[in-house]
Formats: structure tokens, sequence, C-alpha cells
């Protein structure tokens, strides 16, 4: 290359390489300055908002002879888990049975059926059988507020209604009933825990 062009060259490279060098050192300042720089923040945190607790349903605390007092528990939660329409007429039936202790005229069909309209539901059956033949239901066919037909086992193997509340003991069909037991005996219903081994009805609240 002749001498001329290798001059030109070096001349016109050394401005570049002088502002690169500029370049880099006022770079290096910068991240000096932001590094040391004691400017507070003005970011707020955000404020966690704590959820109060649940107020426990007044009917927990009380003092009942038609049910055990373990079992209040259980009737909260089917309360509070169930859809809009087994909610009211579990409701409902709590209600007349430990608050009001409403007597009916008539016998277990008659009460229930009285806690529906109450309740302002309506009855879908889910499942039919016949009492003594079946086909009898899965204990996953049943849900709380349904109305059930089944053998009352503790009694004689009779035909029996009542309201399920939930299961005390799944594997051997045990559960809380809402029973209305009538015959003139002018006592409000009791929850008590049934053997349902053979429910052949299932009646479900709907709205």
């Amino acid at each position: 290359m002749p001498r001329m062009s290798i001059y030109l060259c070096s001349v016109l490279l050394l401005p570049i390489a002088a502002l690169s060098s500029a370049h880099a050192d006022s770079m290096s300042q910068l991240i000096a300055q932001k590094s040391t720089s004691t400017v507070p923040s003005t970011y707020q945190y955000p404020i966690m908002q704590r959820q109060a607790p649940a107020i426990m349903p007044a009917f927990l605390s009380g003092d009942y002879d038609n049910v055990d007092s373990e079992y209040l528990p259980l009737l909260s939660l089917a309360e509070t888990q169930s859809s809009p329409a087994a909610r009211g007429v579990i409701s409902t039936a709590r209600t007349m049975a430990l608050n009001e202790r409403t007597i009916v005229q008539g016998g277990c069909w008659d009460y229930l059926d009285a806690v529906f309209k109450r309740a302002g539901v309506t009855r879908d059956t889910i499942h039919k059988g016949q009492y003594g033949q079946g086909p009898y239901a899965n204990s996953s066919d049943i849900q709380a507020g349904d109305w059930l037909y089944y053998i009352n086992h503790g009694y004689n193997g009779v035909e029996h209604s009542g309201l399920f509340v939930g299961w005390t003991n799944e594997s051997a069909k045990e559960a809380l009933i809402l029973s209305y037991a009538g015959e003139n005996r002018r006592e409000p219903a009791r929850y008590r825990v049934y053997d349902l081994s053979n429910v052949y009805q299932i009646m479900r609240p709907t709205i």
C-alpha cells in the first residue's frame, strides 16, 4: 500500500478511537454515580389485606336435646358447602327443628314436604327404586340436602324418609339424617345417625 494511503487511514481512525474511549469513560462515570446514589425510592409496597375470621354460626353454641353437639359442625359444613337450593333446605330444616321446634301434623313425608315448601324449592327425583327390591343407590349418588327413602334397619326394617346432612362413616354407610317421627308424638324432628345401606329413592332440591 502506498505510504500516503497508510497515513490517511491512521489520521482518520484516531478521532474514532478517541471518541470510543471518551464514551467508555463517560459510561463508567454514570454507572459509578448510579451505584452510589442515595436518592430514596418512591415505590410503595402493597399492604397485605388480612381477611377477618369467619363468624361462627350461632346455632353451634346452642344446647339441644334433638341433636348431639358432636354433629353440629357437620350440620354447619352441610349448610356452607352445598348448592343454593340444598343450602336453603338444610338451613330451613335446621331452623324448624332446633330453633322453632316445629310440629307438623303427619309423618316424615309431611314434615319434609313442609320444609321444601318453606324453602321455596322443588324436588327432582334422581334415583327411584322400590322398598325391599331396589335398586339401591350408591353412597356417591347422595348429596347434602337430598330427601331420601331408605329401609330403617334400626326400627324393624320399615320404610322411612329423612333429610341427608352428611356421612359420619361413609364406608359403613352411616350418615347424619334429619328424621321426623310423627305418629302423634308431638316431638320436633331429630338429627340422628342412620344406616343407609338400602336407599331406594333420592329427591334433590332444585330452584
